[in-house]
């Protein structure tokens, strides 16, 4: 394969259609596809040719990306695009899954030719904007340089976990991260919200741990855009929701207790209930308040 690949995007919400536009300003021939057209079209002004079904999105396609809201909806696109599916092509699997969804998205590789390789990323918006998100990969040893130019385009840089894609590895590693993403968000919502309900100014306590143990950008990055009532989606409630209740049954599956996450997850879909489902995850604030 050379340098600039033939890659599909399937799936273009905000972190798809911003790994989309990196790749078309790498020099590689993409073509998209995304259940809600609406979202694949602007692409085109940057040189992305959309596709009306999957099938024609991966036609002659190298590489596959695959970046939609969860395994089932992986799987099923995948499936669609079965007629378009190359053998040997490579399907870059970038979704947070979970770990069940992994087995049969690696069976159906099998069955179709694909060489599988788990790929999820950790990062929002504006890293996949500015081609800046970690990829946590797992994958045969003989992809990876003609992967290279790929996830140059999209990533800062790659962490190789293991030669199988079909083990998970790069999926269990990706909960795990959330796991931790996720309770600093919810912490730093919740906090915000008591010292609201208590009366005191949020500054103060932001100012009491500021450079401290306690400190980290995140607390203040979360903290800022919650006072400035500033919910612009990053990683929205409603997908946060769905990654908590990842994160507590792979756990329970595993005999691990995640009481932290689980109780994440009820104020994400709190939130959610509220009217908060397409807001940035920050906005579980408003869980810790009556509708």
């Amino acid at each position: 394969m050379a340098d600039q690949l033939a890659v599909a995007v399937i799936g273009t919400g905000i972190m798809g259609a911003a790994m989309a536009r990196n790749l078309c300003r790498t020099g590689h021939d993409v073509r998209v596809w995304n259940r809600t057209p609406a979202k694949a079209e602007p692409l085109a002004a940057d040189g992305a040719r959309v596709a009306t079904t999957p099938a024609e999105a991966v036609t002659g396609a190298d590489v596959v990306l695959t970046m939609v809201y969860d395994g089932p909806a992986a799987l099923e696109a995948m499936e669609a695009a079965g007629p378009g599916l190359s053998p040997g092509a490579i399907w870059l699997q970038s979704t947070t899954v979970g770990t069940e969804a992994i087995a049969p998205m690696a069976e159906l590789a099998r069955q179709r030719g694909l060489v599988f390789v788990d790929a999820p990323v950790l990062g929002t918006r504006t890293p996949a904007e500015s081609g800046r998100l970690l990829i946590l990969a797992a994958g045969p040893e003989k992809v990876r340089a003609p992967l290279a130019s790929v996830l140059d385009a999209v990533g800062s840089r790659t962490v190789w976990l293991a030669e199988d894609g079909a083990t998970g590895a790069a999926s269990r590693l990706k909960l795990v991260c959330n796991s931790w993403v996720l309770a600093l968000t919810a912490g730093t919502a919740e906090a915000l919200a008591l010292a609201k309900g208590l009366d005191v100014d949020p500054r103060y306590f932001l100012e009491a741990v500021s450079g401290g143990p306690l400190d980290c950008g995140y607390l203040q990055a979360k903290s800022d855009s919650i006072l400035k009532g500033d919910y612009s989606p990053n990683f929205t409630v409603t997908t946060a929701g769905k990654d908590a209740r990842l994160i507590v049954e792979a756990g329970e599956a595993h005999g691990v207790r995640m009481d932290l996450a689980e109780a994440g997850a009820e104020r994400f879909r709190r939130a959610e209930t509220q009217g908060h489902g397409d807001e940035d995850m920050t906005a579980t604030y408003f869980a810790s308040f009556d509708a």
